[in-house]
């Protein structure tokens, strides 16, 4: 396997990794907890998921032949509450998460040396997928960070548990 290949499957493994700790903290809070904010500006796993989700949808449709920014993309309505359930978030979720892993999916090694565009700005594929990388451990570990505070002494471990080592 040459480096392109290993590259392709570490990045698809890495965000599958922060896909599956978003929804293992999703999976703990109630419909009523999705939509907690510490505070009136803080962002909720709602807003969190729609802004993700949105982001995902925008920057993958097309990956290699369009900016990453769609005109279609109505990024200040993914930061607005909505009284949704916690099964329609979920499926907000899965819904872009499907369109990145499908676009990984098609990406053939010879791609990696491709220019994309994020808001015009030109970047190579691989720094674009790690651009993403970033994003979403940003906002997982805001949604983590989020449920495990309003679970608290409830909270199941995503990693090792204290004081199990």
């Amino acid at each position: 396997m040459n480096t392109a290949a290993i590259y392709l499957d570490s990045a698809k493994k890495r965000f599958l990794s922060y896909k599956e700790l978003g929804e293992k903290s999703i999976a703990q809070v109630d419909d009523q907890q999705i939509h907690w904010k510490p505070e009136e500006n803080s962002n909720s796993i709602t807003i969190i998921v729609k802004h993700m989700s949105g982001n995902m949808l925008s920057r993958f449709t097309d990956f290699l032949t369009t900016d990453g920014e769609k005109p279609w993309r109505e990024r200040d309505a993914e930061f607005e509450e909505e009284n949704c359930s916690k099964a329609q978030l979920l499926a907000v979720w899965e819904k872009g998460w499907k369109c990145l892993m499908d676009t990984l999916n098609s990406l053939q090694e010879e791609d990696l040396s491709k220019t994309v565009y994020i808001r015009k700005e030109p970047l190579p594929v691989v720094d674009a997928l790690n651009r993403q990388l970033a994003h979403h451990a940003y906002h997982v570990g805001q949604i983590v960070y989020i449920a495990k505070a309003l679970k608290a002494d409830n909270w199941q471990s995503l990693s090792i548990p204290k004081k199990r080592i």
